[in-house]
């Protein structure tokens, strides 16, 4: 069985380890888990790994954030990957930091990557995995708190939750969508 693995973020040194690439940051923990490179394709960074009889394509979009669905539309067709094994990983401002959210379809809400996947691919019918990353700024600075660098204190939270992450990925290839949801929500 074929996975397409999404990590949303933005290519670029000033992006790196920012709250809004915290996609890209859980699929890395995932390649480095099985000891494998992502490699520069088409639309994105890549990697492959073999789980329990599943290929995982993981994918960081290079389209940047808000054309996420061009590179996740191509990938979905070239990894040939069926759009129930296609999951997303985003931020999430609405959840507490570190907090897990795994749901099988619904809209994109604020979230820009996500509603230009659902308009690119004509759904929102896919998984995805939201990683909060809390909502503590004041009123109008939300873009600056998004695009902002994890500190001290955050890390220490959110490495764990990371590795979390990473084990919900690896139970949505295996054990499926529902009991994951019940065994990794809101941890």
């Amino acid at each position: 069985m074929n996975y397409l693995i999404v990590g949303l973020g933005n290519p670029g040194l000033e992006y790196e380890n920012t709250r809004h690439n915290i996609g890209w940051m859980i699929v890395d923990e995932l390649a480095k888990s099985s000891e494998v490179n992502f490699s520069s394709e088409r639309y994105g960074f890549i990697s492959t790994i073999r789980y329990k009889g599943r290929i995982l394509t993981i994918l960081k979009p290079t389209t940047f954030m808000n054309l996420s669905g061009k590179a996740v539309r191509y990938w979905l067709e070239k990894a040939n990957v069926p759009i129930e094994n296609l999951l997303v990983i985003s931020d999430d401002l609405d959840l507490e930091l570190g907090k897990i959210r795994i749901k099988t379809k619904g809209s994109g809400g604020s979230h820009n990557g996500l509603n230009n996947i659902i308009e690119t691919i004509g759904t929102q019918d896919f998984a995805r995995l939201r990683f909060g990353i809390g909502h503590d700024f004041p009123q109008g600075s939300q873009i600056d708190f998004v695009l902002g660098k994890f500190n001290v204190e955050d890390k220490k939270i959110i490495q764990p939750k990371i590795d979390l992450a990473v084990d919900a990925i690896k139970s949505f290839t295996t054990a499926g969508p529902a009991l994951t949801m019940t065994q990794y929500n809101n941890k």
